[in-house]
């Protein structure tokens, strides 16, 4: 059972961080209009400027300072590039990000290296956040952090222990965290709503004295400073190199397209289910013919799923059906 229970959260902590990361990308998608290719891009910049400031300042000013960083440069960019091209419709905005993606792959490169970083969580973060141990002798025990390390040691009693990382933990509890306040921003306040006016009644928030442009601007800014966030975390989860965008780049487009363009729930259920069919895939292993495995096929299953999905419905799982 305990095998099962961390696989399940495992799956649960790895869905909730592509939630995180989808998040700002499908802000930008619903209220905007632009499927932004470059946040991928923006995810891994996030992690290598959060690297920068853990050295020099700590982790838990790199939570603040990178995201801030990438939301300024997600402003900057839609005021200064993507304003310019946005009435000529969404094939430019598409090139434009896209080669915005190259450019900060080059940047990367060129000021951090072509190696992975030392980008380690901080020591409170390090430890378990609960562990489990089976002996014969006393059975299931449950323990907070790490108190079963003693036993775990001891080489005279055969007993199998399991941990749950605080670092996966501390994910879950961000990435909560941000869908409750993109949920109260976007639908219990005066600035929401007028925001979610934008993209369909730009014409009449500007004849209202609302800068429609500026709006949108903070909206950028703001899936940008996302992307930023779940650099920092992901970064420090798993591993900072230049190839982190395209790792997690066609995920989570997938679950952008099968949640439902622009839909955050959507994005947020199935960054979850997408999260537990991966782990547990291949936590199972389960073997399947001609010596093919299951966790073999874990990294096809997003992408047979999304096909699955535009088959039966195209407008995404939780996506309104266009007349």
């Amino acid at each position: 059972m305990e095998f099962f229970v961390f696989s399940l959260f495992n799956g649960l902590s790895y869905g909730l961080l592509l939630f995180l990361l989808s998040a700002g990308l499908t802000v930008i998608l619903s209220l905007m209009g632009v499927l932004n290719f470059a946040h991928a891009s923006f995810y891994m910049l996030g992690a290598y400027v959060g690297y920068s400031v853990s050295v020099h300042a700590g982790y838990g000013l790199a939570l603040f300072a990178a995201p801030a960083v990438l939301a300024l440069l997600g402003a900057g960019f839609e005021r200064w590039v993507l304003r310019r091209i946005h009435a000529y419709g969404h094939v430019p905005e598409l090139l434009m990000t896209f080669g915005l993606s190259f450019l900060i792959f080059e940047l990367v490169q060129g000021l951090w290296g072509r190696t992975a970083l030392p980008f380690h969580p901080p020591a409170w973060l390090q430890g378990a956040a609960f562990s489990a141990v089976h002996s014969a002798a006393n059975g299931l025990q449950w323990f907070w952090g790490n108190p079963a390390q003693a036993l775990c040691q001891d080489a005279s009693m055969a007993m199998t222990c399991w941990s749950f990382p605080a670092m996966r933990a501390f994910t879950m509890a961000v990435s909560v965290t941000t869908l409750g306040a993109l949920y109260l921003v976007l639908v219990r306040t005066r600035l929401g709503w007028i925001i979610q006016a934008s993209r369909t009644h730009p014409a009449m928030l500007e004849s209202l004295g609302h800068n429609v442009s500026r709006l949108w601007m903070l909206v950028f800014a703001a899936g940008s400073g996302l992307a930023g966030l779940a650099g920092v975390i992901g970064g420090s989860t798993f591993v900072t190199e230049p190839a982190m965008a395209a790792t997690v780049g066609s995920v989570i487009f997938v679950v952008v397209v099968v949640g439902g363009l622009g839909s955050l729930m959507g994005a947020f259920w199935v960054s979850l289910a997408l999260g537990l069919l991966q782990t547990l895939a291949v936590s199972f292993d389960l073997p399947l013919a001609r010596g093919v495995s299951l966790a073999q096929l874990a990294p096809v299953l997003p992408f047979a799923l999304m096909v699955l999905v535009l088959v039966l419905r195209p407008q995404g799982l939780f996506g309104a059906k266009e007349l």
